[in-house]
């Protein structure tokens, strides 16, 4: 039953990705060719959000492998275990990713003065 559900899902986004990847090439080849700054495009920009969803997604995996281990060791449901994990560590990531970022931003902050 999961397959049935994951294929038709993955393949969605993998079209989704794909056009959008597209057009936001397209996007900035326009900006770039009307006078904007290229430096606005830097990678170094989206670091934080990227590592947000990095850590948030290694939580989601962990959460997803300590479920199973956690369901076949418990007397409580697969899908207890499961969704408990999930949503423990996925948490758990977004707050470990909350301190980096602040003190990525106190760094910047005395950085600057």
């Amino acid at each position: 039953m999961t397959t049935e559900f994951l294929i038709p899902v993955s393949f969605f986004a993998m079209i989704y990705g794909i056009v959008y990847v597209f057009v936001r090439r397209k996007e900035r080849i326009t900006m770039i060719e009307r006078g904007a700054d290229p430096s606005i495009f830097k990678k170094g920009s989206q670091s934080p959000e990227s590592l947000k969803w990095g850590l948030l997604f290694v939580g989601i995996g962990t959460g997803i492998l300590l479920g199973k281990i956690f369901a076949a060791y418990s007397c409580l449901g697969e899908e207890a275990s499961m969704f408990s994990m999930i949503c423990l560590l996925g948490g758990l990531s977004l707050v470990i990713f909350h301190f980096i970022e602040r003190s990525i931003r106190n760094k910047d902050s005395r950085q600057s003065e």
